[in-house]
């Protein structure tokens, strides 16, 4: 694919800027978790900074993005604070989500960043409802959700384009191809591995963009919620893209070959939209050097800010919960109606 003609100096280092700082973001949150100051599942996105960060780039501030549970990045990009992601990451006070959310679950509602999800495919309703109400409204607001290939196979997948068609919806759906669902290849898990004429079915056209370059995702992405937004009607892309690093933390990654790996890397996008820069004169490589210099300490930032981070109190326990109380018959896990109460035991009406 040839070259698309690069964004002003500006827009291209601010690009470069955010790439760099989700990649040593990703590296040090994967240092944390092997210190166990992470707890639960740790899935990095080392390898698909462009995807992120040339999608997000092209939605309004206005627009809604929800994303899967590798979605550290998807907040950085989006505007949250590096410091409370940290803080998240860690299950502090301080987080995005006061540490209720953890690593697959960000969200920051002022920036419309709906969240990340644990269940695979459970964003892609949710997304269409997001849209509906846009559409409801009448505003020119639109969605962008993103999924992994796997999710490309799940029930809500189907079900969801059918509607978002059928109802003209201002949505699109970006399937984030790394190549593997968890450690299954993708010729392994879809018997049409196009994923972006999976939607022709259902009445929704599909386009894919090279993953790797952020100057493509982002104007692939710019025209596909064009469609969304003036024409009333969904769109599904596909970015091939590649993660460098397992599935989650806990991956040994036996499923595929180093070799294959260090093919992908060559093709790193931080590095061939560095160099790229550079040979055309918007970034010099000195200052590509300070770049990095400036994300590192960003990322050292957040990680001291995070470990200052008190623990939720544990009296906060039960914030937040829609339901509690003698409203629904039922029990939880903790009961504190009456003292040394079991779970189970009959303590009347």
């Amino acid at each position: 694919m040839a070259d698309r003609p690069l964004p002003p100096p500006e827009v291209a280092r601010e690009w470069l800027e955010t790439m760099t700082l989700i990649r040593r973001f990703e590296e040090r949150a994967g240092e944390m978790y092997a210190k166990a100051k992470v707890g639960g599942f740790l899935h990095l996105a080392i390898g698909e900074e462009a995807t992120i960060v040339g999608s997000v780039r092209a939605l309004r501030e206005t627009d809604y993005l929800i994303s899967t549970y590798r979605s550290h990045g998807h907040a950085l990009a989006r505007g949250t604070e590096p410091e409370r992601v940290m803080a998240e990451l860690f299950g502090k006070e301080d987080g995005v989500c006061r540490g209720r959310g953890g690593s697959m679950h960000m969200f920051d509602l002022p920036r419309r960043f709906m969240g990340g999800y644990g269940i695979v495919g459970g964003n892609l309703p949710l997304a269409a409802g997001m849209a509906l109400a846009c559409d409801y409204l009448g505003t020119e607001d639109a969605t962008l959700c993103q999924f992994g290939d796997g999710a490309a196979n799940q029930g809500t997948f189907g079900e969801t384009l059918n509607l978002a068609a059928l109802w003209r919806l201002p949505v699109v759906f970006m399937v984030t191809n790394n190549q593997f669902g968890m450690g299954t290849s993708l010729e392994r898990h879809s018997a049409v591995t196009d994923l972006f004429k999976r939607g022709e079915g259902y009445g929704v056209p599909g386009i894919r963009c090279d993953g790797m370059d952020v100057v493509d995702t982002y104007e692939t992405t710019c025209e596909a919620l064009r469609q969304a937004r003036e024409e009333r009607r969904p769109v599904l892309v596909e970015a091939i893209t590649y993660r460098f690093r397992g599935h989650s933390m806990a991956d040994p990654e036996e499923y595929r070959t180093k070799e294959q790996v260090e093919q992908w890397r060559q093709r790193d996008p931080l590095t061939t939209f560095g160099e790229r820069l550079s040979a055309e004169g918007a970034v010099p490589e000195q200052e590509r050097e300070e770049i990095d210099r400036r994300a590192i300490e960003t990322v050292d930032g957040a990680v001291l800010f995070a470990e200052a981070s008190p623990f939720p109190a544990p009296e906060s326990l039960y914030d937040d919960v829609y339901v509690l109380g003698d409203q629904v018959q039922g029990w939880y896990s903790i009961d504190e109606r009456a003292a040394g109460v079991q779970r189970g035991e009959d303590i009347g009406p």
